[in-house]
């Protein structure tokens, strides 16, 4: 074979080469519901993407996974009456936490969002209308969802609304995540959750316990639902337990500074 032919074929095999790894990198991280598989016990779990990939885009779903330090996170889409109970026992514990909110909160419950922010707790971005964000594919009905509630979080406490996102239901995909990145966000998922939602079938404290302690973790993103009665009863004991472990809890800021 002539070395201009050889050239030739080592030329072809670099392009195929690259066009296999574009390939790849483009389908780590499709499109999908967040989720999270436990391997052992007091172990951090593995996310259907990981850290490197997640880095990309500002994203994080786990901290330093060799210090003993918690993210405590709550997901807000309505009030049931259990936030200032919530709110009573961070104080309580001195433990500042992240409220992701939603437009219909922060219109409804005006008086709770204030006092979220009076007491330091961070107020992330929820979008406006709870929507499947991975269905929105246009850039600019994508930062309306984001910058709606900036602006109606603004007219509600005269603060800026933290740079944090955290996609509905947990769904996102790429072109999502980089739209986000994009408008100066960081999105953050978790690793740390249970069935704590569905207020028709509320866990029992024996059951929450159960499913949270054992997978509890060092750099855990803890995800509650402050609409959950069973998580306003459990709190006070439930941060108890942590502390008594030797956790401290940490902010979204500190989260992203170790990145």
């Amino acid at each position: 074979m002539r070395k201009r032919d050889i050239l030739i074929l080592l030329a072809a095999v670099a392009v195929a080469a690259a066009v296999a790894l574009t390939v790849f990198a483009g389908s780590a991280l499709p499109t999908g519901s967040w989720g999270l598989s436990f391997r052992q016990e007091g172990q951090a779990p593995i996310g259907n993407a990981g850290v490197d990939q997640l880095k990309r885009y500002d994203a994080m779903y786990i901290g330093d996974t060799q210090e003993k330090v918690l993210y405590l996170t709550f997901d807000a889409g309505y009030e049931n009456g259990c936030t200032a109970q919530v709110l009573d026992t961070l104080k309580a514990h001195n433990v500042t936490a992240a409220f992701f909110l939603v437009g219909n909160y922060i219109q409804r419950n005006a008086d709770l969002v204030r006092r979220m922010a009076q007491e330091g707790h961070i107020v992330g971005n929820h979008t406006m209308h709870h929507y499947d964000m991975s269905k929105i594919c246009d850039k600019e009905a994508f930062s309306k969802e984001l910058k709606d509630l900036e602006d109606l979080y603004r007219e509600t406490t005269g603060q800026e609304l933290a740079k944090f996102y955290r996609p509905p239901q947990g769904i996102y995909s790429p072109d999502n995540l980089k739209m986000a990145q994009e408008l100066g966000y960081k999105t953050v998922f978790w690793s740390l959750a249970y069935v704590d939602w569905n207020n028709d079938s509320q866990p029992t404290r024996e059951q929450a316990f159960a499913k949270l302690l054992p997978r509890t973790h060092c750099g855990a993103v803890v995800l509650l639902h402050s609409t959950s009665r069973t998580n306003a009863q459990i709190l006070d004991e439930l941060l108890t337990c942590w502390e008594k472990e030797g956790y401290r809890f940490g902010t979204l800021t500190e989260l992203f500074e170790t990145a």
